[in-house]
């Protein structure tokens, strides 16, 4: 590529500064636009539902960089404003506004939004989501007033605004239709032990429970569950999944993934889509794995970093192939949690515990038929144990569990 041509990206998001950042760190020259829907800064998105909730840090802190950054790097940034459709053919983006930017490569990390629970009263006052920064704003705002909170949903949104509406002194129940926390990414053992954490800090759990509606007038006064009881409520907090952003793609003939095949813009290891000269990275690109041997979708700060590096590489020409593992992080009152690898959906495993529970420190390994280690998760154990967890998860080798259980043995030794 040349100085004189320009690489357009959609989603002004964290995964999208990164490959503006890795570009400019690539020694690329060219034009840079920068195109996102929010008239923020682009910003992580962690702190929202830890520091800011907890009232302790403004939404600010979670501002990638200043203005004059994106103008040292020679960076247009083209914010409060959506793309609304792709020619491929002329290579170009038409904006709200009715503007266009023409394009020679073309970057879509258009991300996700938060997927809305349709039942009666979801339109109430004090019904919250928790995705953008207006929204974590709202929300530590109403927190103040020490309210009775509801939170639906046990996954990591779920826990995180629990946890954080707990150290702010409010009362919190929380609604889940599946057996325990984190069913779906932990299973029952681990789940179970999440759970339990949040039990001793005052949370009540409801497991096995749906949301039928919310009552109340104007305001949202209580929770209608499955079985017909109303849990008092002064505000809610839904968490209930994410459904990547991927009709703009899709309108554009660029290939994406069918619900049943876990949704996302479809790529190879290189992150380039089935259009050439077309990449996309960040929580809405599902790409072929080169070591997991299959297609996936991380919707985790980690493969933002990670794919929106990759994908300005491979924009350059350069041998790209995208193979970091999977990885997540949560902070949960006094717990700092890690967790590297993939379980595939309906794996039979078995789950190894190294160290107690009970003491609050602890790792947990994930174990397939033949023993081979497929994904490890640290609680409070020190953030230098997860790269040897990582480096069991790439061996492949089969462990023995006993061994791996052992805290006298050196994860390395195993």
């Amino acid at each position: 590529m040349t100085d004189s041509e320009r690489i357009v990206i959609i989603g002004a998001s964290l995964a999208g500064a990164r490959v503006a950042d890795t570009l400019r760190k690539e020694g690329w020259t060219g034009q840079i636009v920068l195109i996102g829907d929010e008239p923020e800064l682009p910003y992580e998105r962690p702190p929202l539902s830890k520091t800011v909730l907890l009232g302790k840090e403004q939404p600010e802190v979670s501002q990638l960089h200043d203005q004059a950054w994106y103008d040292e790097r020679n960076i247009e940034l083209r914010l409060g404003v959506a793309a609304t459709a792709i020619d491929t053919a002329a290579h170009k983006v038409t904006l709200a506004d009715g503007t266009e930017a023409g394009y020679d490569k073309l970057l879509i990390a258009t991300g996700s939004r938060v997927r809305k629970l349709d039942v009666p009263g979801g339109e109430l006052i004090g019904v919250h989501y928790l995705r953008t920064v207006a929204e974590s704003k709202a929300l530590a705002e109403a927190y103040a007033a020490k309210p009775r909170v509801v939170v639906v949903g046990a996954g990591w949104i779920g826990l995180e605004t629990a946890a954080t509406a707990r150290e702010r002194g409010c009362e919190v129940t929380v609604v889940e239709p599946q057996p325990t926390a984190l069913a779906s990414v932990l299973g029952q053992q681990v789940g179970d032990l999440f759970a339990e954490l949040h039990r001793s800090h005052g949370v009540e759990l409801r497991f096995d429970t749906g949301v039928e509606g919310f009552e109340g007038d104007d305001k949202v006064t209580g929770v209608r569950l499955s079985s017909g009881e109303v849990l008092p409520a002064d505000l809610v907090v839904v968490g209930v999944g994410i459904q990547p952003n991927t009709e703009l793609a899709e309108a554009a003939g660029i290939k994406v993934a069918s619900r049943e095949e876990g949704l996302g813009i479809l790529t190879g290891p290189d992150l380039q889509t089935s259009v050439p000269g077309v990449y996309a990275a960040g929580d809405v690109v599902r790409w072929d794995h080169p070591f997991l041997g299959r297609s996936i979708r991380v919707e985790h700060w980690q493969n933002a970093m990670d794919s929106g590096k990759a994908a300005a590489k491979a924009m350059l020409g350069q041998d790209v192939s995208q193979d970091a593992l999977p990885y997540f992080f949560s902070d949960q009152y006094d717990v700092s949690m890690e967790y590297t690898g993939d379980v595939p959906r309906d794996t039979s495993y078995q789950v190894v515990l190294r160290g107690d529970p009970a003491s609050g420190a602890y790792l947990a390994f994930w174990l397939a038929d033949d023993n081979h280690v497929l994904a490890g998760l640290q609680m409070n154990s020190g953030w230098d144990v997860i790269d040897p967890i990582k480096a069991l998860i790439r061996s492949k080798k089969p462990v023995d569990p006993a061994r791996l259980a052992d805290t006298s043995v050196e994860l390395a030794d195993i």
